[in-house]
């Protein structure tokens, strides 16, 4: 059989050329997330490609970061292979391990984009994924253990776009439907969004944090992604208008086969149109056009049922009719267990002193 070897990647186009053609590929792994992350919280990335031959099989784009004294390194949603090859997939954990040591590393963390099972747990729809049960598997048994930091969300809610348009819009929800349709009645219009349009998009994202109590980061952080995403042709963004006001707006992130609604935003004015339904719809209209297989709605909640502080977005998301995907999550490998272990015990406490600092 063909040995299989590493290469370390320099050149934006190849990387991501060869990323793209990967089962897994995810836009989290491309050359921009690297550079984005890179200028903003400061991991530097090292992107590596696995080759059997002349043949790319796996990629790893990993962050590689210092915390005072100590190193951590992340590859978010990746690395990017087929897991069913288990070789291949041994192959590079075994590298992955091996490059954290030498560089000393706290911990490794992984955060594959391979599902574990499909369907809500307990209900008729719940299937395991043999390869992600076998991955997960493979990190047990490798000493890996499940983060108590999953950074990602884990679970999520993806469409399959290879249905015709009619046959997506007749299997939503009929209270989906119907709210799709009420925005469409009451005059709420979808239009493409432009960079001269970040400003607006940026007060629509705030508005929503400051009333649903989530964290938004300055706007230069989002006017530097949404950016650099837009230019680079893997960001499109789509907003909605009552009588030439922007009421709300989704920012979609789309590589390989898929489309990820990223972000998501709603004013307080005009809320009873419905603008989110029209604008999902729309969103998913033209993921479909351009050619992709998948629309991930990007988030479900980890636990089923209205615990989750995701259960309301959850119920809007499932509306449409998608299949819920249970992911790996987030696993860390500590080449050096005892470390890691005063780490994980000490780190939650240092966060909390900075805050208060």
């Amino acid at each position: 059989m063909t040995p299989l070897s590493v290469l370390p990647i320099t050149d934006s186009a190849r990387w991501n050329a060869a990323l793209h053609a990967l089962p897994t590929a995810h836009i989290l792994q491309t050359w921009e997330w690297g550079e984005f992350k890179r200028d903003t919280t400061g991991w530097l990335p090292q992107r590596l490609l696995f080759q059997r031959g002349e043949q790319v099989v796996a990629a790893a784009s990993v962050g590689v970061r210092r915390v005072g004294p100590l190193t951590v390194m992340y590859a978010p949603k990746g690395p990017a292979l087929d897991y069913a090859d288990a070789e291949v997939r041994d192959f590079v954990l075994d590298y992955l391990q091996r490059l954290a040591r030498r560089q000393g590393a706290i911990w490794l963390k992984i955060d594959p984009d391979i599902a574990v099972a499909t369907g809500v747990p307990g209900e008729p729809d719940d299937a395991p994924d043999p390869a992600g049960q076998a991955l997960q598997a493979a990190l047990q048994q490798r000493g890996w253990r499940f983060s108590d930091d999953q950074v990602q969300f884990r679970n999520t809610i993806k469409l399959d776009l290879t249905l015709a348009e009619d046959a997506l819009l007749a299997a939503m929800s009929q209270n989906t439907r119907r709210k799709v349709r009420v925005a469409e009645r009451d005059g709420v219009t979808v239009r493409a969004a432009t960079p001269a349009d970040l400003p607006t998009l940026y007060a629509l994202y705030k508005e929503t944090g400051a009333r649903d109590d989530f964290l938004v980061r300055p706007d230069w952080y989002y006017e530097l992604a949404w950016r650099k995403f837009m230019d680079a042709g893997l960001a499109h963004a789509l907003i909605a208008e009552y009588d030439g006001q922007a009421i709300a707006h989704v920012i979609l992130m789309h590589f390989g086969r898929t489309c990820w609604y990223f972000y998501g935003a709603s004013g307080n004015a005009e809320r009873q149109r419905m603008p989110n339904y029209l604008l999902q719809w729309e969103a998913i209209r033209w993921s479909k056009a351009q050619g992709y297989a998948v629309y991930d709605f990007w988030g479900a909640p980890n636990v089923f049922d209205e615990s989750d502080q995701m259960w309301g977005v959850f119920n809007f998301k499932r509306g449409f009719r998608g299949a819920v995907v249970r992911h790996a999550g987030a696993w860390d490998y500590a080449p050096y267990p005892p470390l890691y272990a005063a780490y994980t015990r000490l780190w939650p406490r240092l966060l909390g002193w900075l805050r208060r600092g």
